[in-house]
């Protein structure tokens, strides 16, 4: 029944955000992985090529900066992290506009903060400027203005960042690329038993006590995050997945309905 509720979803899928972390796209040492952000922008421009509308929110700016700066682990101080994220933004987008051109496609930038999410006349604001990109058939690349925003007025992470911009957008999914596979009923990585769980109806107590721990040293959300994500969009009327990035064609498998990673479902909100 979950694999049948999944494929009907998925056929009327018209609006998706897709949310790609720091581990997919750079290797540990903060360099580009060519090949899976390659792989990422051919199957977004596919989607985009079967009518869908795609929005990117994309990690990786303070990864790519450290990279570039022969940084071997992520700055502490508040001034160098923005200072990372200044150097690593050019570079992370001066890639996408590349290659996504490659395909034909043509790209915009939007760096939100936290009051652009709650702001009402920002919100307003936000929602015509997605809604003018969407009608040039442009794809916008999304990420949080971190050169400039500070731990008090962050959103924190791309997890929560990608859930709110689904809500604004009134996007039908979210799907977050991660280096796991999905959620388990327990920690994979300590526990060989684990099991992935495929389907889940609502985020509950039982769920969110699954989650634990951070995901790898580039990165700035873990499971938890995830299941807050599930939580914003499950409330709007969207439906969330999580899944491994570096898996084959994961994108057009996810919109095809195949039962891969977790399906956070709407349906009993």
């Amino acid at each position: 029944m979950t694999v049948e509720r999944r494929e009907t979803f998925m056929k009327d899928v018209k609006r998706v955000v897709i949310k790609v972390g720091s581990s997919t796209l750079t290797y540990p040492n903060g360099l580009f992985n060519l090949g899976r952000i390659e792989s990422l922008v051919r199957q977004i421009s596919n989607l985009h090529n079967r009518g869908l509308e795609v929005i990117l929110v994309s990690s990786g700016a303070i990864a790519a900066g450290m990279g570039r700066l022969g940084l071997k682990e992520k700055p502490k101080s508040m001034s160098r992290k923005q200072a990372c994220a200044a150097v690593g933004q050019v570079r992370l987008m001066h890639m996408y506009d590349k290659i996504f051109g490659e395909y034909g496609k043509t790209t915009a930038q939007i760096l939100i903060t936290k009051d652009d999410t709650v702001d009402k006349k920002r919100l307003r604001h936000a929602k015509n400027t997605f809604s003018a990109l969407f009608k040039e058939k442009v794809i916008p690349i999304v990420n949080e203005n971190d050169a400039i925003t500070t731990e008090e007025i962050k959103i924190g992470d791309n997890d929560t960042l990608s859930a709110y911009v689904c809500k604004l957008v009134q996007g039908d999914l979210l799907i977050l690329m991660s280096d796991i596979d999905g959620l388990y009923n327990c920690n994979p990585n300590i526990n060989k038993d684990a099991k992935l769980i495929n389907y889940v109806s609502a985020v509950t107590d039982e769920i969110a006590s699954c989650a634990e721990g951070a995901g790898t040293k580039l990165g700035t959300g873990g499971m938890i995050t995830k299941l807050r994500a599930a939580s914003i969009v499950n409330s709007s009327g969207a439906a969330m997945v999580i899944v491994n990035g570096s898996e084959t064609d994961i994108l057009n498998r996810v919109l095809n309905g195949e039962e891969v990673g977790t399906f956070f479902d709407c349906s009993g909100i």
